[in-house]
């Protein structure tokens, strides 16, 4: 192992995290009123991880090689984990229902042929 090469990255993985949480706080300075910029900041996260998650999930059952019965299981444990999130349903609910689901549509899937 290269362990002046790991601790280089390390410290440069802390520079990079410290920096993007301390350069908001040196530039704004004074409160926000703009409304339209304070609600933009608020959604700014949640699209944020929306973006970065969603293809992820749809591609989270292929082993590298994408199929229509990997895609199949994962677009129905997110339909699953989406309609139990939209009925309030608590976190470990619904991420233990997606999961059953995909498990559960991946061992019927091999049956139908259209799927293989």
């Amino acid at each position: 192992m290269n362990y002046p090469r790991i601790l280089f990255c390390i410290f440069l993985m802390a520079l990079v995290t410290y920096l993007l949480r301390m350069l908001p706080i040196a530039v704004f300075r004074k409160k926000i009123h703009n409304r339209f910029f304070q609600s933009f900041l608020t959604y700014i996260p949640y699209a944020v991880l929306a973006a970065m998650t969603f293809p992820e999930v749809l591609y989270s059952t292929s082993n590298g090689e994408v199929t229509i019965a990997s895609f199949t299981t994962a677009l129905c444990g997110f339909l699953v984990a989406l309609l139990l999130a939209y009925r309030g349903k608590g976190l470990l609910t619904v991420a233990l229902g997606s999961v059953a689901v995909v498990f559960l549509v991946g061992l019927v899937v091999p049956y139908f042929p259209f799927f293989i």
